[in-house]
């Protein structure tokens, strides 16, 4: 049985800053899913700059049936002033619309933009307090909507200000490492979810 794997959101899903398509999130994710046993058919729609408010144009663009999407939003809600309470809005009805049809989901919520360098040292607690907020927000919308939160945001945060090596040419999005680190962090939950859906179909 093939696993029908779909990937959307923002330059994360999308893998803006990985030195290639292997080191992107979908690709990482696929061979994970692919060593547990799985055939994947990958499926992206990510759009680099999307916010949630352009979830619903990317869940219309999927093609055939998903089993097992992963949801990657958050930071440019932040740059571009997205009212936060609209961004949960559209979140929560992007995993609903998923989950009508069957797939489960896996939501990366905004990371902690606090360890960017554009932000300055002054600035850094009350930027990682907005994006707490808003992770706030999506976690309760993409929940209630039946999707599973990655719980992955603190760790992730405290490794990536801690290493530059982390952050590609452009210092804010993740270079091919720090891909690496992510699909490490969230491959145990989406395992999950894959094997439950294997399982159901069977």
């Amino acid at each position: 049985m093939t696993l029908r794997f779909l990937v959307l959101g923002d330059s994360l899903a999308f893998g803006t800053g990985a030195a290639t398509a292997r080191d992107t999130l979908g690709a990482r994710l696929t061979r994970s899913l692919q060593a547990a046993g799985h055939e994947v058919e990958l499926q992206l729609v990510a759009v680099p700059g999307a916010t949630s408010l352009d979830l619903a144009v990317q869940v219309r663009r999927v093609t055939g049936p998903v089993d097992v999407a992963l949801l990657v939003v958050g930071a440019n809600d932040l740059t571009r002033q997205v009212p936060p309470a609209r961004a949960a809005t559209a979140l929560g009805s992007a995993v609903q619309d998923l989950r009508g049809t069957g797939a489960a989901v896996l939501v990366v919520p905004t990371p902690d933009l606090s360890s960017v360098a554009w932000v300055p040292p002054a600035f850094r607690a009350v930027v990682a307090g907005i994006c707490d907020q808003l992770r706030a927000r999506q976690t309760l919308a993409a929940e209630r909507a039946g999707a599973v939160v990655a719980p992955v945001a603190p760790e992730l945060s405290r490794r990536f200000a801690a290493d530059p090596a982390l952050f590609s040419a452009d210092r804010f999005h993740p270079s091919s490492a720090g891909y690496a680190l992510v699909a490490e962090a969230l491959a145990p939950t989406l395992l999950r979810l894959a094997a439950a859906s294997t399982d159901a179909a069977a």
